[in-house]
């Protein structure tokens, strides 16, 4: 079976966030299994196109009417491990400066990219099986494919799978652009219209033969208003094909057995390392040297999503409290302030790094005792799995791959992962805070309960199994 990932960014290529992991992961996972035959398709971007540790072949150029101009289209090809990559080369549209979101024209960009796509396969004569599209940038492709492409045979029997990641995001253009870019009119851009004006992802929902989103809960959520973003109505009367999989990590790259960001690795059998890193963390960041005291992070984009409204609320309070805290991320301005005064306020104790650097993140997961994640809407969230693969406490939310990945740790039986509230709320966020540092201040629970954390199978072994019965039960 040959599958197609269609996607906007994927490492170790193109990453500017957790998406670019999953493109990487999930399909070099689904490559170890000899019925799949696994390829990914990306735009040509100019990071990429500059970079000389890759050097992609050319194969073959032709036109495609977009915007009612015939567009030139490039495809180029490796091979990376088992999954072959494909990218598509327009350098009006993807040989910019300022990172691969945020352009004036990003819808006419990524509806060109859509349609390019498709119309290699005929070109190339690359034929997938199924398409498995991710997330707005991509999600004119099954409208493309019903509209335009059909009527050919060897189109006819390619099936799609569409992935929400995150649907606050949905690809919002003007009315008048089906017409005018997409070349689409009548009963395809009732498909697209919503809310007065087209949305890709409405498209999506409605034109795909399958729908997932990465985790369980985050799939019941989307159906209700306060987490849709609008689209509720559209995916209840679509929700017969919509399932909900966790994501998984790349447990290669995530394991502190061999990572080589961090001073001392360590392990489930031996996790004496992790006090070292510990230790180093405290004197890399000028914390106080302190082993009696936890070390509370979080490693997070600095967004009100991400829940730092309530951080905000009660940092103060949370500070009075013997912990230390470390972040990492950037973001709006009023939480990289917030932190960066909070640091000033509490020398030694408090460290603000507004910024965002691998390595950096890896040091900080080994070295914490406990991670912070109190997001207000998660659609999977891959910190919290990190986390605990370094063996650092999550404390969450109960909200989308948060409860799913996160059960509430019953701290007698040692039941469950972490340290969890329910409502959207300081003050329940704060008494999480404080339940798990009483909690890691017994020596004798906490070493049993991070040595069980570093052992929860977070692969993609499991998730990979749930999307092969997808591509299976279209085929």
């Amino acid at each position: 079976m040959k599958i197609l990932f269609a996607a906007s960014e994927g490492a170790p290529f193109i990453k500017s966030g957790g998406l670019g992991d999953v493109i990487e992961a999930l399909p070099s996972e689904l490559s170890k299994n000899p019925e799949y035959e696994v390829s990914v398709v990306l735009p040509y971007y100019k990071s990429l196109k500059e970079n000389p540790d890759f050097n992609p072949e050319f194969i073959k150029s032709f036109y495609v009417s977009i915007a009612h101009r015939d567009t030139y289209v490039g495809v180029f090809t490796l091979k990376n491990k088992d999954v072959t990559y494909y990218f598509i080369d327009n350098e009006f549209y993807f040989l910019r400066d300022g990172g691969y979101y945020g352009h004036f024209d990003d819808g006419e960009r990524f509806a060109y990219y859509s349609k390019a796509i498709l119309a290699s396969f005929a070109e190339i004569g690359y034929f997938p099986d199924i398409i498995h599209l991710n997330d707005w940038q991509t999600a004119t492709i099954p409208v493309f494919l019903k509209a335009c492409y059909s009527h050919i045979e060897a189109y006819s029997k390619i099936k799609t799978v569409f992935t929400i990641h995150n649907i606050e995001y949905q690809g919002r253009m003007p009315m008048e652009f089906s017409e005018n870019i997409m070349e689409l009119s009548g009963e395809w851009k009732n498909v697209l219209t919503y809310d007065g004006a087209i949305n890709f992802m409405k498209g999506a929902i409605v034109a795909a033969d399958k729908i997932t989103t990465v985790s369980r809960t985050y799939a019941h959520e989307i159906k209700y208003a306060y987490f849709s973003h609008g689209l509720d109505p559209i995916l209840r009367e679509n929700e017969y094909k919509l399932t909900g999989i966790v994501n998984g990590i790349n447990t290669e790259l995530f394991n502190p057995k061999n990572d080589k960001n961090i001073p001392k690795k360590f392990s489930p059998t031996n996790p004496s390392g992790k006090y070292i890193c510990k230790e180093e963390l405290q004197k890399e960041l000028g914390l106080e040297l302190r082993s009696d005291v936890p070390i509370v992070s979080m490693v997070s984009r600095l967004v009100s999503h991400k829940g730092l409204e309530l951080v905000e609320c009660v940092i103060h309070e949370m500070m009075k409290n013997d912990i230390q805290l470390v972040v990492l991320g950037t973001g709006d301005s009023r939480f990289e302030e917030m932190f960066r005064f909070a640091e000033y306020y509490y020398p030694g104790r408090l460290k603000a790094l507004i910024t965002f650097n691998s390595a950096l993140a890896s040091r900080i997961y080994a070295g914490s005792d406990l991670f912070l994640m109190p997001s207000k809407s998660e659609p999977c969230g891959l910190s919290q799995l990190i986390a605990m693969r370094y063996g650092t406490i999550p404390i969450v939310r109960e909200t989308g791959g948060l409860f799913d990945t996160v059960p509430a740790l019953n701290t007698e039986t040692l039941d469950g992962k972490g340290f969890t509230f329910k409502l959207f709320n300081a003050h329940d966020m704060l008494n999480a805070v404080e339940r798990a540092a009483e909690f890691w201040r017994d020596e004798a629970k906490r070493e049993k309960h991070i040595k069980a954390l570093m052992k929860y199978d977070s692969s993609w072994s499991e998730p990979v199994k749930e999307y092969g019965a997808i591509y299976k039960s279209l085929v």
